[in-house]
């Protein structure tokens, strides 16, 4: 990515997303669920994701706002749960609905802009997918914020 090989980029995007996509389904249908799986697969979807919207921003392929956006709400999240562990207040940190599609639209955004990039799709597909990305990131941030009160009290 940084040395603007969007075309390989793209394609190691899609097949990272490709193999999580069936390690899901494996273990969701032949019942392989872990601890150590459920904890382990957002952080790996976070790393691929936040990196790529590091490399984007710095590279001044995409808006650094929107970057700091996306990486200040997960640090945020990160920052909360690890309070919680410090005051040892048991609680679980199950990612919510919203927080899924915040992901998604994250996910999407970035294959658009690779792929647009890479001179492989229109520049209005990044464009409308940043906005979606804005969107499930305030709904997603609201909903966070109210579990996290919950939790709290």
């Amino acid at each position: 990515m940084w040395r603007r090989e969007y075309g390989a980029v793209l394609g190691w995007f899609l097949f990272s997303g490709i193999t999580d996509g069936i390690d899901g389904w494996v273990a969701r249908s032949w019942n392989a669920r872990t601890k150590l799986g459920a904890m382990l697969d957002p952080i790996g979807d976070k790393l691929l994701l936040s990196g790529s919207f590091v490399v984007l921003a710095l590279d001044g392929a995409m808006e650094r706002w929107l970057a700091t956006l996306v990486i200040g709400r997960d640090l945020a999240i990160l920052l909360f749960a690890a309070g919680m562990l410090l005051a040892k207040k048991k609680a679980e940190f199950p990612p919510s609905w919203w927080g899924k599609c915040s992901t998604v639209a994250q996910i999407c955004y970035i294959l658009a802009l690779i792929g647009h990039l890479g001179g492989f799709l229109p520049a209005v597909l990044p464009e409308i997918g940043k906005w979606f990305v804005l969107a499930f990131l305030a709904i997603s941030s609201v909903d966070y914020a109210r579990q996290g009160k919950r939790m709290i009290n």
